[in-house]
């Protein structure tokens, strides 16, 4: 009895604070949560299977080339004798580190502009969903292999074309909620207390925002590593020798290979999926547990 009234204490405290409640409604989420454990596991191995491998990225031996997984090489080796187990960890970095990069540029971007957007209103609100509409009308792959034919296939122009292109999305979210927040009473209050515009934007509206704005970057984290991948099998995302999942997955292009060596282009493949489902599941559970009409 004693123990259940500890228990139930501890899950008043951590209930008192709204994050504190979003994640007391997170953990219950098991599918969720074994998510979020298996993306810190791959985060993780991303980081620390090229310090501790005892083969180079780069490394070429022509004496073990095109070996099937054994014990040397847990995945194998590719044509010109590189171990695909490293590369495939090192790759997991160069991918995961431009989805974080797009997301977080885009979202910048995003919420500045949609924060405006939406407070202001009038002209200013017309000037930027007008720019957004042009953006989110211009043929996505088109755009990308215009870039990378003029500018050149590199992480950083990747990363640029992504978020430029991405933006819109995360402002409307934004100028929504915020179009809902500035007519609330405490808006009214800040302002006849004259709380400058820029204050109530960033200190008073946009924290009231940042739970859609989460879940909006967990669901990105998704997609870039979908668009990463399509644009790198066609030769358009990074260019090699720089291993990204994208293309390590890309060598599926030659017939020989996806029937005779399957070690090159599944693990890769593998890792997407779990990646890009884990990151989706993710997302849909910070949702659910941030939506109040789940709240207990």
């Amino acid at each position: 009895m004693v123990k259940e009234k500890i228990k139930e204490n501890k899950t008043n405290n951590i209930a008192q604070s709204y994050w504190g409640e979003v994640f007391f409604r997170l953990k219950k989420n098991r599918m969720a949560m074994l998510c979020l454990y298996i993306l810190l596991v791959i985060i993780l191995l991303c980081i620390i299977i090229p310090i501790i491998s005892p083969y180079e990225i780069q490394t070429t031996n022509m004496e073990v080339k095109d070996q099937k997984p054994n014990l040397q090489h847990f995945l194998g080796t590719d044509l010109i004798g590189r171990d695909l187990f490293t590369r495939l960890f090192y790759a997991g970095r160069i991918s995961l580190g431009i989805a974080l990069a797009v997301v977080a540029v885009e979202c910048v971007l995003g919420v500045v502009l949609g924060g405006i957007s939406g407070f202001y209103g009038g002209i200013i609100d017309a000037i930027i969903m007008r720019i957004a509409e042009m953006f989110m009308s211009f043929p996505f792959m088109i755009i990308c292999i215009t870039f990378a034919a003029v500018f050149g296939n590199s992480i950083h122009n990747l990363i640029f074309v992504l978020a430029v292109l991405n933006w819109p999305n995360i402002a409307r979210i934004v100028r929504g909620q915020i179009l809902i927040l500035r007519e609330m009473e405490y808006m009214e209050a800040c302002e006849a207390l004259g709380i400058s515009d820029i204050r109530r934007i960033f200190k008073h509206l946009l924290p009231n925002v940042s739970a859609y704005i989460i879940v909006y970057a967990t669901l990105g984290m998704a997609s870039v590593i979908l668009v990463e991948t399509s644009l790198s099998f066609l030769g358009l995302g990074v260019s090699p020798p720089t291993p990204t999942w994208g293309n390590m997955i890309q060598e599926a292009r030659n017939m020989l290979i996806i029937q005779q060596r399957w070690w090159y282009w599944v693990p890769p493949g593998i890792i997407i999926f779990i990646s890009v489902m884990c990151f989706n599941i993710l997302g849909d559970g910070i949702r659910d547990a941030i939506d109040p009409k789940m709240k207990r």
